[in-house]
This record gives C-alpha cells, structure tokens and sequence, in this order.
C-alpha cells in the first residue's frame, strides 16, 4: 500500500483509497475545508453518520488529534486566521495545542504566554528580542484571546517574566554579549515607554527601580537609587549623597515615567510586612539594588527598635510589626533644606509614615501600638529651626506650656497631628493623652530652672488629676506653692490643697493648688496626703453667737446651712481665721466676708462668695443680683 497522502490539482476532485481516507470529529464544514488545504485525506464534513464508510474502514479522528498534527506547519498567517475562525464556536479544551504564528517568523504551540498585538500597538521586534512571543498581527484571532493569549496592553507586557528578567539582569546586560539581547538604553527606552503607556505612578510596580538608567556621568544604575534633578528630592539633599540621572534622559521622559520606575523626586517609603523587631537582625540585605521593602535600609532603624522593645513588655522571642511603613533617607537631608523637607513629609503619600502608629504583634497574641520610625528619627535630630522638635511648643499655642518647653515658629507646619508626631508640644491635652506624656509633664514641673505660675500649675494639676493612676510613674519631686513661691519641693512633703479655709494654718506647707472636685484624684494620682488629713486642727467652742443665714443667701446658696457661728475672734492652731467649718460642718467666722466664704463653700458654690458678701452686707440688693444671674 502507498502510504504516501493523495494528491490533485487544487479545486479539482481526487479519488481515495478507503484506508487513505479521514473523517474528522467535531469539527465544522469550515474548519474541514481549511484543514483540508493540508491534509487531502480529510472527507468533507457531514459524512460522519454515513454507515457505508464505516463498513469500508475510514478512520474516524478526533478534532484535538488533528489539531495537534499541526506542530511544526509552516503557513502564512491568513491561513491561521482563517483556521482560527472556523474553530471560533469549538470546545476551547480540545484547542490547547493549536499553533499560533509569531510575529517573528517562529510558530508558538499553544496560545497560552502569547501576547496579541493592538491595533495601534507599534514594532514588536524589540518585545521579541526580550524573549517575548508575540502573535502575527494578520492571525491575531479573537479566539486566540480565549484560548489564553493576552493583549498586549502595556502593563500586561511590562509584568510578563521576560521583561521582568530583563529588568533584573539590566545593570550586567552591557557586560553580557547576546547579539539578540537589547542593550541597556534600547531595554530602558521599551521599559520606560510600557510604564508611560500604562500610566504606573511610583510604587504601582517596585521592582521597575531595578532598572539600569544612565547617570549624569553616564554610568549604569538602579532607577530606584538615581535623583531626578531639579525635583524637590534633589533640592533637599545634600549635594554628593546620590547620582542624578542622565538629564537628557530626565527631559525626553519627564517625571511621571522615572518616577514610576523608581527615580526618586520626593523621599522613598519602605513598606515592609511581618517585620521582627530583633536589633540584631535588622541589617540591609546585598545586592545591587536597595529593594523597597528591606527595613535594613533605615537610618539607625535597630536603635529604633531597641526604644520599641523598652516600651513593650519583656517576650521569650521579638514581637512582630505588622506592617512598618517608613520614610527613607532623612539622614541625607542638608540641614538647611528641612524647612522644605518637613513640608513633604507632611504631606501624602508620606504624611502616614509620619503620623500612623505602627501596630506591633506580641507572642502572646496581643497588640500594642508604637511610635513610627519616621517620627521618632525626626524627633531626635535638629529638623526644626536648627532644634529637636522634642522639647518644643508652638509659638503662641497652649499656655499652659509656657516656660516648660522652648518656644518655635512652626508656621509652616500647620497642621497638629504632624506636629505633634514630630514632638511638638501644641497643647497640654496633647500631650497628655501621649503615651509617657505625664512622666515628662512631671519631669519637667520638677525642673526648677523652668518658670511655672501658680494658675498655671493649678491647670496643669487639674489635667494631670483626670488621668489613670495606673498609667502614671511617680515622681520623686513635685512642684508645689509654699508660702505664696512656686518651688521644687520633695513629693513626701507635698499636699494637695482641697479646701480654702486651711490655706492660713499651710504656711510652710507645699501645696499642690487644684480644683476641688479633683483634689482627691490628684492626690491618688500623686500618692501625696490632702492638707485637710494633715492641717485638721479642732475650732474652739463656747465663746461664739449662732445666726440665722438671711433668706436672700438662702436662695442664692440653696445648699448653705441655716445657721453660722459668729466670733469676736478665731484662732485655730495658733493661726487667727476669718472662717473655718468644724468636723461637724459647723461654720466659724469672724467677718462678713468670712461668713460668704463659708457659706458659698458649703454649698458647692465657691465661685458665689463675693455676690454673698454683697447680700450679707445689703439684703435690698437681692432683686439687682438675682436678675444680674441671668446671664450667668
């Protein structure tokens, strides 16, 4: 038998030996016809149920088995085209192996890792010297599409993995002698051009910062570590720190491109996961390119973690930082740019380095949130006004800190929350509700060289009485009033003040001043005694006069008592008073004024003694004073 396949003249009928003969399963009048072209055995479509040509023997092939006999076919791509189109309703499984033409004269088994080019897409020649198999243009098929193919849109070419080797190996690709490679420009200029076309911003792909770019003295290096000149990056830094890129370069591509391959126009953030806090371990990793997620790339980032693990718990191993979003190279700064450094870091993308606690995970399952890196390295280095911004207040904002911090002009820097990251004290509340805010409100209160008033330290005491005693070290000195000097004294000898009648027999007494509903919270707070525990000194009976407290009073106090004791004369302790209430609540006075100031303590109205003064001495003001109330 001649194994050899029939031919004839194309159009013209041919007989066929039985054995000779196929009929193709699953397969479509079209796509019989096309196939036909290569395969004269084929019978036309229809025949498959004919009973005669199974008696005669005629093989019977599946449309998968025919597909796969097309390995290796050399045709034009018209031809594929129409193939692809007669197969475009066909079980895309049984499709798998169907040849697809390359652009560059190879054929592709199998559509899958085959980019389809765009209408509008320019030459592909230099794709395909990346490696890349790209589709004939002439048999770009929809059913390629579905059959696994992709389109070749920009990012999808950019992500593929030939152009990320390539990007990989782009700084040894000069070095590497392959006629087919692309040379270092010719890969930038398809590289940069893919990342235009897709509009990528900074950081859409980090990798690309492993791409080789020309410098200004036209030497290869990682995109990630090149300045683009004149950007604000470059204004702040100082000169020397790091290579600008080819300025040709930077003018025919412009910013949104370089960027987005990682030339740097503003500071870099490192966005690392999973990181653990373990001093020793935080090293930069080798190689070529400073990879944007290697927390070892930190400016003294293992001292940062030493102050994370001093706040933290003691664990038998590291805790863990969930995430660690931080801001790069602020220790190449000049120091007179921070001004303008300052102002980028305070705004986004890399404000929430700067204001965002960094969650850490604790062995034990739990959470705690801790100071980012970026605002505790600018707080510990002069970034404001030639100062550390720790340590300082804002110009003409909370007094309450006066004295206790140095003033600064943080115009520039309006916004709180940045500043108070910074270390920035903007207000007492602020500070206060910072972890560790009350030691060194404390700390510095117990610093003599630092001035405080008295209505200042009576505010601050009644801030700092709010607080969690539990959440509070206390101190070994405290600031007090003795003998009307604010003064360091020791925290032993202090007392909280809590009731005015005792301030005659304090003298010699530090006192803390405090508003009387938070007496015994600070004293808590502080672990020091109340001066009422301490000065209680008994009052004198038998020589006083009781009398009834007007009617006018009454109403003006509604909580006074009806009676008061009236003396000629009230030494208590060897100390003369105008007024004091005895353990039983009975109040002494001596004087009109010491009788208002009894009665308006007694009824938790002390802010009301000199309008009770006012009554004591003329009742017939009661009318005046009462519509005077109004406007309370």
């Amino acid at each position: 038998t001649d194994p050899s396949p029939p031919t004839a003249p194309a159009g013209e009928p041919y007989a066929l030996r039985p054995l000779e003969a196929e009929l193709v399963e699953g397969a479509g009048a079209d796509t019989v016809a096309v196939l036909a072209e290569l395969f004269p055995g084929l019978l036309p479509a229809g025949l498959e149920r004919r009973p005669e040509l199974r008696a005669l023997g005629v093989a019977r092939v599946p449309l998968g088995e025919v597909v796969d006999r097309l390995a290796g076919v050399t045709r034009d791509a018209a031809w594929w085209w129409r193939l692809y189109d007669s197969l475009a309703g066909v079980d895309p499984d049984r499709l798998t192996g169907l040849p697809v033409p390359l652009a560059d004269g190879r054929t592709a088994v199998g559509p899958r890792q085959v980019l389809l080019p765009l209408p509008d897409a320019g030459d592909s020649e230099r794709l395909t010297r990346l490696g890349l198999k790209v589709a004939h243009p002439d048999a770009a098929h929809p059913l390629l599409e579905r059959l696994g193919a992709t389109p070749a849109a920009p990012r999808a070419v950019l992500t593929t993995p030939q152009v990320r080797a390539a990007v990989a190996a782009s700084l040894d690709a000069d070095e590497i002698w392959d006629e087919d490679a692309l040379d270092a420009d010719a890969l930038a200029d398809v590289v940069l051009t893919l990342v235009r076309d897709a509009n990528l911003v900074p950081g859409d792909e980090p990798w690309l910062g492993e791409l080789a770019l020309p410098d200004e003295d036209g030497e290869l290096a990682p995109a990630g570590e090149l300045v683009l000149p004149g950007s604000p990056f470059a204004r702040v830094i100082r000169p020397g720190e790091l290579a600008a890129c080819d300025a040709a370069l930077a003018e025919r591509w412009g910013e949104q491109p370089l960027t987005a391959v990682g030339v740097l126009a503003t500071f870099a953030l490192v966005r690392a996961t999973d990181v653990v806090l373990d001093p020793d371990e935080l090293e930069p990793r080798d190689g070529d390119y400073a990879e944007p997620d290697d927390a070892g790339l930190l400016d003294a980032v293992d001292v940062w973690c030493e102050d994370v693990l001093d706040g933290l718990p003691e664990t038998p191993v590291p805790p863990v930082a969930t995430e660690l979003v931080a801001v790069r190279d602020l220790d190449l700064v000049d120091d007179d740019a921070w001004p303008e450094a300052l102002a980028m870091l305070a705004r986004p993308p890399l404000r929430d380095a700067l204001t965002a606690p960094v969650r850490v995970l604790l062995p034990d399952g739990t959470t705690e949130s801790v100071r980012p890196y970026t605002a505790w390295w600018l707080r510990g280095h002069p970034v404001l006004d030639g100062r550390r911004p720790a340590g300082l207040r804002t110009t003409g904002g909370d007094p309450l800190l006066a004295g206790l911090y140095e003033a600064v002009d943080a115009a520039g820097l309006a916004d709180d929350q940045v500043l108070r990251a910074l270390g920035v004290r903007t207000s007492a509340a602020a500070l206060l509700d910072e972890p560790g805010g009350a030691a060194e409100l404390l700390s510095r209160l117990a610093d003599p060289h630092r001035p405080v008033g008295e209505a200042q330290l009576h505010a601050l005491y009644g801030a700092l009485a709010a607080l969690d005693p539990d959440e509070v070290t206390l101190p070994d000195e405290l600031r007090a009033v003795v003998d009307g000097e604010v003064r360091v004294v020791d925290a032993a000898d202090a007392l909280v003040a809590d009731a005015p009648d005792l301030l005659p027999l304090a003298a010699g007494h530090p006192l803390l001043p405090v508003a009387p509903a938070r007496a015994a919270d600070l004293a808590e707070l502080l672990q020091v005694r109340r001066a009422g525990d301490v000065l209680a000194v008994r009052v004198p009976t038998g020589d006083g006069e009781v009398r009834e407290v007007p009617e006018a009073v009454r109403v003006l106090l509604p909580g006074a008592p009806a009676t008061y004791v009236e003396h000629e004369e009230l030494v208590v302790g060897g100390v003369e008073l105008s007024w004091r209430h005895d353990s039983d609540g009975v109040l002494h006075a001596t004087t009109l004024e010491g009788v208002a100031a009894g009665l308006a303590w007694a009824a938790g109205a002390w802010a009301r003694r000199f309008e009770a003064a006012a009554l004591l001495e003329d009742p017939s003001r009661a009318e005046e004073l009462a519509r005077a109330r109004w406007f309370d």
